[in-house]
This record gives C-alpha cells, sequence and structure tokens, in this order.
C-alpha cells in the first residue's frame, strides 16, 4: 500500500495544524502517511499514489515553493491524485471558503494554469501576539479592510474542523477510488 504524502507550507502553523489532524484521521483508517513541508521534500513524487499540498496565504500569496513544486513536477503530478487546500483568514466568511468563492485560491490556481483533482479552503487563525511588528501591523490593517478584529485578547482559531473532517473523508474515498482501479486493472 502506497502511502499518502501531505506536503504543506506554513507562516505560523496552522496549515501544518490541519495536515497533522488530517493525517491522524487518516492513520485511524490504518492509511500509511508521509507528512513533510513543502521545503524539505526530497522524495520521488512516483512513491505515492495520492499527493495532499496544504499552503497558507500571508499577504495575498503563497510562498514560492508551493507553486514551483508544482509547476516542475506537473508531468508526474499527472500520474496520482493531487490534492490541494489553501489555508487564509480571508476564508472565515462564508461567501469566501470554498474552492469556488475563494479569490486567492481562484487567482493561484490561474496564475499557474493547474487543476487538482480535490481543493477545499479553510479559515486560518489569528494571533497578533504571534507577529512581530510589522505582520501585526499589516494583518490588523487588512481585517480592518475587511471587516476583522484588529484587537483580540486571545488567539482565534476560525478553522472549522468539521469541514476538515469532511474534506480529509473525500480525501480518502479519492484515494481509495484509486487503488481500487488499480487493482481492476491489474492483470490477474
Amino acid at each position: 500500500m502506497k502511502p499518502i504524502a501531505l506536503l504543506y507550507s506554513t507562516v505560523d502553523g496552522q496549515t501544518k495544524k490541519i495536515c497533522q489532524y488530517i493525517a491522524e484521521y487518516l492513520n485511524r483508517k490504518n492509511q500509511p502517511v508521509e507528512l513533510c513541508p513543502i521545503d524539505s521534500f526530497k522524495e520521488k513524487i512516483s512513491r505515492f499514489e495520492t499527493l495532499v499540498i496544504g499552503a497558507s496565504i500571508r499577504y495575498g500569496k503563497h510562498k514560492p515553493g508551493v507553486g514551483k513544486l508544482i509547476t516542475e513536477n506537473r508531468q508526474e503530478l499527472e500520474k496520482l491524485n493531487v490534492v490541494f487546500f489553501s489555508v487564509n483568514l480571508v476564508a472565515r466568511k462564508d461567501d469566501k471558503n470554498t474552492p469556488d468563492t475563494n479569490p486567492y485560491l481562484i487567482k493561484f490556481l490561474q496564475e499557474i494554469n493547474w487543476q487538482p483533482d480535490l481543493a477545499a479552503v479553510f479559515a486560518g487563525s489569528l494571533d497578533y501576539k504571534k507577529y512581530g511588528f510589522f505582520d501585526r501591523l499589516m494583518i490588523r490593517a487588512i481585517m480592518k479592510f475587511t471587516g476583522g478584529p484588529t484587537k483580540t485578547p486571545e488567539p482565534i482559531e476560525y478553522t472549522n474542523w468539521k469541514r476538515v473532517e469532511e474534506f480529509a473523508e473525500e480525501l480518502y474515498s479519492l484515494h481509495e477510488k484509486s487503488k481500487a482501479e488499480i487493482t481492476e486493472k491489474a492483470p490477474a
């Protein structure tokens, strides 16, 4: 049984936390998983049947390594299931929390001219105490502009874990369907 690769690009740790949640879900289904930061990923993509990429947004963009991984490995990725999710604070809003309504995900997929087999968007977390001066200033300005809180005594976790679990189930179903198709095609 080939493992599922769970790759993440995170700024403040929420994307990694979401990937860990998905990994725990898959482990309960007895599905092997390899969790790794995108920047450290050196494995052969062909080792996997399904590859999941989780990436956070900062100032409207994913880290450059996310697009680079996809564009440099496009041919290999076409041979397996590729799942992508984006984590951003704009997704805290009901009208911006799906792949069809989230402007950051839409723009990213258009820029690299790519479509994953399964996509999702999750809201991140907000913790002003974690940020340096410049980031705190910029994020407050963005939150003010988008109608979010500019001061919070405690961190706010906007991630909807029920939606993350539903996504993990969709991912697992996609992976299982792929395994079944491979088994059907194998010579007896």
